[in-house]
Parts: structure tokens; sequence; C-alpha cells
């Protein structure tokens, strides 16, 4: 028997039939549609299991569950999906629409969190008894898996690192809060740190790289310049770094979790990202004479989604 794996983004919708052991045997993706109905949003999904199916040679009696990763809330009673802003969702009945269209076993769940599930089947935490991921893009993502199983706490909403409050009078987020954790440790936050630099710096290599324009500034553009030891790119670096060190020993502290791993695009920084956080993180945690948690980059990338969706159970 094998399991199917979605992974639902704002632009598209990938879909893999996946092993027992966590590998991908055939995978297809569609274009993601949100103008139109629900009911038909989830016949393009089942259409789209079935063509999956189709090219690894199997049928629906093959599949053992369906398991579907949103960036959102769902009810794991109910199967109702409570919010997800891309797609459209408020308050939806996913389960019980999609098993008049494909009658197996669906289980949803956060984004991240089967990400994070992923990466400790198939991935760098791998036979770890437990770790949390930290997806660090456009916004902070978390998720936090203890012998195994996903812990999304009571209500289904836990593991919302990037909406802890670092400073109360700080930085509005899209949240309606201020000062969230991910104003500060996002690749939108450096982005705007740099913006904000290079106001008073016009001759800065960094206007320079993006032809003297602001809004192309991006994450990439900073941590590029501070590898080659730009002098306003390294102190960017350094501050953005110290707020994720921050984040990094909260959950060190609250948790003590075996390993803590770091995806998202920001992570493509590599060893570069790797060894700074692991040096600037222990300067925050409460017992550092003590072992720490050990920091690892994620090795799946886009594959998580599917992977850890598959794996849900």
């Amino acid at each position: 028997m094998v399991r199917i794996g979605i992974d639902v983004g704002g632009t598209g919708i990938q879909t893999g039939v996946v092993s027992s052991d966590g590998k991908i045997l055939a995978e297809e993706s569609i274009v993601t549609l949100t103008d139109i109905p629900f009911s038909d949003q989830i016949v393009r999904m089942t259409d789209s299991v079935r063509s999956v199916l189709k090219s690894a040679g199997m049928t629906e009696d093959d599949v053992e569950l369906v398991g579907v990763g949103i960036p959102g809330i769902a009810s794991r009673e109910t199967g109702e999906v409570i919010k997800c802003t891309n797609m459209g969702w408020s308050h939806v009945p996913f389960r019980t629409e999609w098993e008049k269209n494909f009658p197996k076993t669906v289980l949803i769940e956060n984004d991240a969190n089967v990400a994070a599930l992923a990466e400790s089947v198939a991935g760098v935490s791998a036979g770890s008894s437990s770790s949390v991921f930290i997806t660090i893009g456009t916004g902070i993502g978390s998720g936090i898996v203890i012998d195994g199983k996903i812990w999304s706490g009571f209500h289904g909403i836990g593991g919302e690192l990037g909406h802890t409050i670092m400073d109360l009078d700080g930085v509005p987020c899209t949240c309606g809060n201020h000062g969230c954790l991910e104003r500060y440790c996002s690749a939108t936050a450096l982005i705007r740190m740099a913006r904000e630099a290079v106001v008073d710096q016009p001759d800065c290599r960094i206007l320079k790289e993006v032809g003297g324009d602001p809004n192309r500034i991006s994450a990439r553009t900073v941590i590029d310049l501070a590898r080659e030891a730009d002098p306003l790119a390294t102190a960017l670096y350094q501050r953005w770094i110290s707020y994720l060190g921050q984040a990094i020993a909260n959950v060190a502290n609250f948790l003590d979790p075996e390993i803590i791993v770091l995806g998202g695009g920001v992570s493509k920084a590599g060893a570069f990202l790797l060894d700074a956080v692991t040096e600037e993180f222990p300067k925050y945690v409460l017992f550092r004479d003590q072992l720490l948690p050990e920091i690892k980059l994620a090795v799946l990338g886009a594959k998580a989604g599917i992977i850890g969706a598959a794996m849900l159970s």
C-alpha cells in the first residue's frame, strides 16, 4: 500500500505517491485556482491524485490514506479547514467534500508541521527523539515533532513561533499584533532592515547591486554581500543573526529539543547561515553549560510538503 501526499500552496498544488518509508514514487503539480468554488477545487485535487496514481501504475485500491498540508489550520476531529487564507477557505468541510470524490481517509495538517514531520521521518532529523523545524522565508513557520508525532497543541494552532512576541512596541505585523518574531527573523525582515539602512547611505554597495532601486533589494542581496565582507551588509546580517539566535534560544529554553532544523529559502545560504546561528544562539540559552540542541539545515526542500503530508497518522 502507498500513501498520497498533497502540498497545497498559493500558486501550486503538488501531489505525490509516497512509499511507507517516505520515498516519492511519482508526482505532479497543478496550478492553484482560487477563483473557483471550493467543491471545484477539491475535484481538481482528486483528479490530480488519480493522474499521479496512473503515472505510478497504481489505482485507488493501492492507497492507504491521503495527507494534505495547507498554509492554515484544520480540525483533526471534524476534517474542517478552519482557516486557509491563500486558498480563500474559511470553515470549509474539506474531509466531507474530499470523500465524496475520493473515498479514502484524508488527514489535514499545517504545512510547516508536515515539513517538520518529513524531516523527522526521511530527512536531517530522522531518528531523533524530538525536533523543531523552523522555515525562514517571507514569514517564519515552525513545526514541533516529539516521539515521531506532530505537536500542534490542544486546539491545533500550536507551534506558531513566528507570532511569539519579541517587542511589545515593535514593528507592526500582518497578524495585527506588534513586534512578532517573524518581523525580525524572516527574509522579509532582513529586506526591511536593508531598505531602511540604505536611505542614509546612497553610495553603499547594496544599492549599487540593485541599480539604485531599494525595492529590488532581496535577502540574498544582503547575504551575498555579507559573505564578501561589505561593511553595511555585514552589520545588517549580524543584527539579523542576533535576532534569529534569540529565536532559536527561545526554542531551546522552552522545549529543549534534540535537533533544531532550519529550512525555507534563506536556508540556501548553507554553512554561512548555519555557522553564524550555531555560534550566536548559545549566548541566550539558560543552561549553556549543558548539551545544547544541534542546529541542522533541512535537506528535503520542496519535497518535504509531499512527504510529510503522506506520513500523517
